[in-house]
């Protein structure tokens, strides 16, 4: 179809859940959500809403204020910080996703800078760059440990045969490793001019409980994602948010589509912060399972798996210095016909948290799947 851009051909969607199970019960632990629901209660509520409040023939709020507001308060409390932020400081965005488009429009469409990211990492930001025809520069990690190769970012900021690098993103901590960013990386992220946008996504904070959100008070050119798919249970209803300066922010608002939050998603995400510590109280239970299940996982002496600071954990085949493509690949689909799900990516395998039942049946399909290695 020649309507369609040349490059088109080459691009490939995400793929999502995947299908053909032909498992009963399937344990979904590839895409790193909560394994717990919206509590009833909740639900009830955000039921009534729907019935007593919301008008499906007009348009929801696009404004957001009062969900800003709470974002705000909340940034605030995780950032300890003594000013606070407010709906100046915050977008928000249909997942994190849009507002890593927003990103993206905002600074370097039109042939106008690149974006720098360490590999392996979440693989949305370069699928949405390319999407967009903006150029990606990608820097490798260190095997062992997952951290950057600063010097050959540093390096990849001073070419010149791209675009200029505009934007930098670092997971904190990264998908699809699990670890927060090093004191050398924030050091390095802290040196950075400001004419790059510094991007800090926190997808998996409520786990880490480690944030730079106070950066954010003397750094123009940073930028933190949040979202409320992973702890706060939300992922159905797609809700993101950004935390930066009110100029930064401007821009993402210039760029977002308009109502692009339906009004029943910006209910469920306030209802979420006026029941914070209600919907956070299972973490310390999924803290606990993740320490479980990587200590378990340790024992499996044909696999090599890493501390996380999330809610999920990476292990590769031994010996991790050689390519295992295949029998990753073997291995999920194994598991998948007998009802675990779980992420073949970064050269390894991502497992997300679940329940305690999940974890144990994914650490059975696992022991009998590596019992038959060679």
């Amino acid at each position: 179809m020649s309507f369609l851009r040349a490059d088109l051909a080459q691009l490939k969607a995400y793929v999502s859940h995947p299908g053909g199970t032909t498992a009963q019960q399937v344990d979904i632990l590839d895409t790193n959500e909560s394994p717990y629901d919206l509590p009833l209660a909740l639900k009830e509520k955000l039921a009534n809403y729907y019935t007593e409040a919301i008008a499906t023939n007009r348009y929801p709020n696009g404004s957001h204020h009062r969900l800003k507001s709470l974002i705000a308060t909340y940034a605030s409390t995780s950032a300890h910080l003594t000013t606070n932020f407010s709906e100046a400081n915050i977008s928000v965005g249909n997942g994190s996703d849009e507002l890593i488009r927003s990103i993206l429009i905002a600074t370097c469409l039109g042939g106008e800078g690149s974006i720098l990211v360490a590999d392996p990492t979440f693989s949305m930001y370069r699928i949405l760059a390319t999407t967009l025809g903006i150029p990606s520069i990608t820097v490798e990690r260190n095997p062992k440990d997952f951290s950057i190769d600063l010097t050959k970012a540093q390096a990849a900021i001073a070419q010149t045969k791209l675009p200029p690098v505009k934007v930098i993103f670092v997971v904190h901590p990264n998908s699809p490793t699990g670890q927060c960013l090093t004191d050398a990386e924030i050091t390095w992220l802290r040196s950075l001019p400001e004419n790059i946008l510094v991007v800090i996504d926190e997808a998996y904070y409520e786990f880490s409980q480690q944030t730079l959100a106070a950066e954010i008070v003397t750094r123009p050119n940073w930028l933190i994602l949040r979202t409320f798919s992973k702890a706060f249970r939300l992922a159905a209803l797609r809700v993101g948010y950004a935390i930066a300066q009110p100029t930064v922010i401007q821009a993402l608002e210039k760029v977002r589509l308009p109502y692009n939050l339906p009004s029943f998603s910006q209910q469920a995400a306030t209802l979420a912060l006026e029941n914070t510590d209600y919907l956070l109280g299972v973490i310390p239970e999924i803290q606990a399972e993740r320490e479980h299940l990587f200590t378990e996982l340790q024992h499996i002496n044909k696999l090599h798996t890493w501390p996380s600071d999330a809610n999920f954990l990476h292990t590769r085949l031994k010996p991790i210095d050689q390519p295992q493509e295949q029998q990753l690949a073997h291995l999920v689909e194994t598991l998948k016909t007998e009802g675990t799900l779980i992420r073949h990516t970064g050269g390894g395998l991502r497992i997300s948290v679940g329940t305690p039942q999940e974890n144990q049946r994914t650490l059975v399909r696992l022991k009998n799947f590596v019992k038959l290695l060679p």
